[in-house]
């Protein structure tokens, strides 16, 4: 293990470090192979939930998850393999869908029966995400009439009883397990804007007028604009600099008049400005994990998500990127994958590699200019 992080500490080498081109060309060239082969259990199905840094080989697993596998279905859908994304598909259908009470299971175990039966937000969010990327690649009629019907779904047993919807429920749906937070609503956004694309349907305009005036009504905090992890008022609240750079992108990237009809743009144009003030250092651009309602950073670990959305929303914005993009690159990717979390002193704080982050980096990827 000590070679693996040794690697890991050591930056991808490149001609061109502060280019898009050299981000995607690491992603097509290691990124990806690691999820097709080594990352990848043929005989489930299903991607491992981690791999070692060095060799790549798979951490023993102890569970799969619903969302993780539909952050792999949006890749490779995203980058075009078609076959690998069918195999994804129907695993997905195949191990998480709840044929007796509807929706998704979170996780089964190692050896692919239900484990964490409870039905969360966030999880059916990227099952929207992802068949909507999916279907609109592929096609697919059951794709379609998948995100159709767990975006129905959501609506009808999500509810609070008002806008907001609960982010976790009993596998029955009969018991609230989670209240309201934000980070499962902002992923329902960025769901239901990818199905808009893929369908044309003015359903999904109105959901998504409904979420965005409900987090507006909920979780802004009107000092900074910035988009809480909580509803406003409640003890303990935090602002994460990379949720509001997440945001920024979302909606004004979007241009979806839902946002603006809320009030949203203006304060994450704020927020982004709160977020790099307090929550990028200068020196190195790494972003932190937490501030306070003051700006205090009160979780200074870097994840290699929160860079990712940095970056993208320096894109949507109209700022120059290559600098960020080259301490990005050096800081975070080397020559067999990612560091996927450092501390606040820099360190190797999680050397594994997670068969999540290849969406984050695609979703950033994507955004960045030529």
């Amino acid at each position: 293990m000590q070679d693996q992080q040794s690697n890991a500490s050591q930056p991808m080498q490149s001609a061109s470090p502060d280019s898009a081109a050299h981000l995607r060309a690491h992603f097509s060239n290691i990124v990806l192979p690691i999820w097709r082969g080594p990352g990848f259990n043929a005989a489930l199905g299903l991607a491992y939930e981690a791999v070692a840094p060095g060799n790549h080989a798979p951490l023993p697993p102890k569970r799969y998850r619903a969302m993780a596998c539909a952050r792999q279905l949006f890749v490779f859908s995203e980058a075009g393999d078609l076959a690998h994304a069918a195999t994804l598909f129907e695993s997905l259908r195949h191990y998480f869908q709840d044929k007796r009470n509807g929706g998704w299971f979170y996780s089964v175990d190692a050896s692919g029966a239900p484990l964490e039966r409870q039905k969360d937000l966030y999880t059916h969010a990227f099952v929207v995400f992802a068949c909507a990327h999916y279907a609109r690649k592929s096609g697919s009629a059951e794709a379609f009439a998948l995100l159709d019907e767990t975006s129905r779904l959501i609506e009808a047993r999500f509810s609070s009883h008002g806008d907001l919807l609960n982010a976790a429920l009993a596998e029955d749906f009969g018991a609230t397990l989670e209240t309201p937070l934000q980070n499962p609503l902002m992923h329902l956004a960025e769901a239901w804007l990818a199905a808009r694309d893929a369908t044309g349907e003015a359903a999904y305009d109105k959901r998504l007028t409904l979420l965005a005036q409900s987090v507006a009504d909920a979780f802004v905090h009107e000092p900074s604009g910035a988009i809480a992890e909580l509803p406003m008022g409640t003890p303990g609240n935090r602002l994460e600099p990379g949720h509001q750079f997440e945001w920024y992108f979302l909606a004004l990237g979007s241009k979806h008049a839902a946002f603006e009809a809320a009030g949203l743009n203006e304060g994450l144009a704020r927020a982004f400005d709160f977020a790099q003030q307090h929550g990028v250092d200068r020196e190195t651009g790494a972003v932190c994990a937490a501030l306070d309602e003051t700006g205090r950073v009160i979780d200074g670990t870097q994840r290699i998500w929160a860079q990712t959305e940095y970056l993208r929303a320096l894109a949507t914005r109209g700022d120059a990127v290559g600098e960020q993009i080259a301490r990005f690159g050096a800081r975070f990717l080397h020559e067999t994958g990612w560091v996927e979390c450092r501390s606040d002193k820099g360190d190797i704080a999680r050397s594994e590699m997670p068969s999540t982050t290849p969406y984050h980096l695609a979703t950033s990827y994507a955004a960045l200019p030529d």
